[in-house]
C-alpha cells in the first residue's frame, strides 16, 4: 500500500487516525482535513470496502468534502470523516460501537461525528455513552438534531428547484421530469417533495422492495440502476453512492442539469470539465447536500432552534446561484468554482 502522502486524495490533511481492535472487530479510520474554522465535523460511514486502500481513499475524499461543505454552509466547523470497515456480513455489534466511541473520545474534541451510510441515530446514542463528541442524537419534535436525512432531502429539493429555475427558466416543478438514482432517506424524501409539486419522476434503487414502495406511493415510473442515467429527463438527481459521473456516463446523459445529494459524484476531477463542456448545469454535491450537516452543526454549536436550521438550509439556492453565475463568467466548471470558494474560507 502507498504511504499516506502518495495517495492522490491526500490533500494536506491535518491528521489521519487508524483504529484496530481485534477484540471487538473494530477497524476504523478518522480523517481530519481541516480545523481552521473549528473542530472537524462529519459523519461516520459503516461500509464493506474491497480493501484498506479503498477505505482510506473514501475517508480522505469525504473529509475534504466536509471541510468545503461546512465552510460554504457558513458553519464555524472544520471537516472530518470516519469510516468503519465492515466485514462482508456487515456485522455491527454493541461492543464494536462502544470501542469506536472510545476511539473518537481519544481525539479530545478535534472531531465530532454523526450518522452517515450504514449508521443510525440509535448508533449515535450508543456512541454517546462513550464520548460527548457526537451529534445526530434522537430528539423530540421541535428540537435541533436527530436524523439528518430529512434536512439533507430538503436542501437537495431546494437545489433541484433552483437548477430548474436557473437552467430551464421554470419557477415551478409541475411537469418537470426528474430522474432520481437512489430513493433511500435522502432520495426518497426528495421524491416525496417533488411529487407534491407535480414533478414527473423516474426512479431507480438497488433495493427493489423500497423502489416498488416509493413508486406505488408517488406514482413514479421505475427503471433499472443501469438505465437511470440514460433516461431522457430535465434533471438527473444522484442520491446513492459517489463516483458515478465519468466520461462514459456523462456522454450518455440526456438532461439539462445534475442536482443530487450523493457525495463525490465525479469519478475524477477531469469529469467536472467534461460535464461543463457538455453544457449540463451541475449543483456541487457538498453545497446542495449540506442540509444534514447544517442540522448536525447547529446541534454541536448548541442553543439553536429548528427555525435557525431551516433558515440556513433555505440559503442553499442562493449559494448555488452565486456559484453558477461565477461559473458562467469565469467559463469554469461549477465544481471548481465551489472548491475555490471553500479553499479561500479555510485558508488554503
Amino acid at each position: 500500500m502507498s504511504t499516506m502522502w502518495e495517495i492522490s486524495d491526500f490533500d494536506a490533511h491535518e491528521s489521519v487516525h487508524y483504529f484496530d481492535d481485534p477484540k471487538t472487530g473494530l477497524k476504523a479510520i478518522i480523517a481530519l482535513h481541516s480545523t481552521h474554522l473549528g473542530p472537524a465535523a462529519g459523519g461516520t460511514r459503516f461500509w464493506h470496502y474491497a480493501d484498506n486502500h479503498a477505505a482510506v481513499k473514501d475517508a480522505l475524499r469525504l473529509s475534504r468534502g466536509m471541510s468545503y461543505k461546512n465552510a460554504l454552509a457558513g458553519l464555524p466547523l472544520g471537516g472530518g470523516k470516519a469510516v468503519i470497515m465492515a466485514d462482508s456480513a456487515r456485522n455491527k455489534t454493541p461492543e464494536m460501537l462502544a470501542q469506536f466511541g472510545r476511539s473518537i473520545d481519544m481525539l479530545g474534541g478535534q472531531y465530532y461525528t454523526a450518522e452517515d451510510v450504514g449508521m443510525s441515530d440509535q448508533d449515535m446514542l450508543a456512541l454517546s455513552k462513550e464520548t460527548q463528541y457526537v451529534a445526530g442524537l434522537p430528539v423530540t419534535n421541535g428540537q435541533v438534531g436527530g436524523d439528518p436525512g430529512p434536512y439533507t432531502a430538503r436542501g437537495v429539493y431546494l437545489g433541484v428547484k433552483a437548477a430548474a429555475e436557473y437552467r430551464l427558466g421554470s419557477d415551478t416543478m409541475d411537469g418537470v421530469h426528474v430522474a432520481i438514482q437512489g430513493v433511500g432517506s435522502v432520495g426518497g424524501g426528495l421524491a416525496e417533495l417533488l411529487a407534491a409539486d407535480g414533478a414527473k419522476l423516474t426512479i431507480a434503487d438497488v433495493n427493489q422492495e423500497r423502489l416498488d414502495e416509493v413508486a406505488a406511493q408517488l406514482g413514479a415510473q421505475t427503471c433499472g440502476l443501469d438505465e437511470i442515467m440514460n433516461v431522457k429527463a430535465d434533471i438527473f438527481s444522484p442520491n446513492a453512492l459517489g463516483g458515478i459521473l465519468n466520461a462514459q456516463t456523462i456522454a450518455d446523459l440526456q438532461v439539462s442539469a445534475v442536482a443530487g445529494g450523493a457525495n463525490n459524484q465525479f469519478a475524477s476531477e477531469a469529469d467536472a470539465q467534461t460535464l461543463f463542456e457538455r453544457g449540463i448545469l451541475y449543483a456541487p454535491d457538498y453545497v446542495i447536500n449540506s442540509g444534514g450537516i447544517i442540522n448536525v452543526g447547529m446541534e454541536i454549536l448548541g442553543d439553536k432552534t429548528v427555525d435557525q436550521v431551516y433558515e440556513k438550509i433555505d440559503n442553499i439556492p442562493l449559494r448555488l446561484g452565486e456559484i453558477w453565475d461565477e461559473s458562467q463568467s469565469e467559463k469554469m466548471p461549477s465544481a471548481q468554482i465551489a472548491n475555490k470558494m471553500a479553499r479561500r474560507l479555510i485558508g488554503r
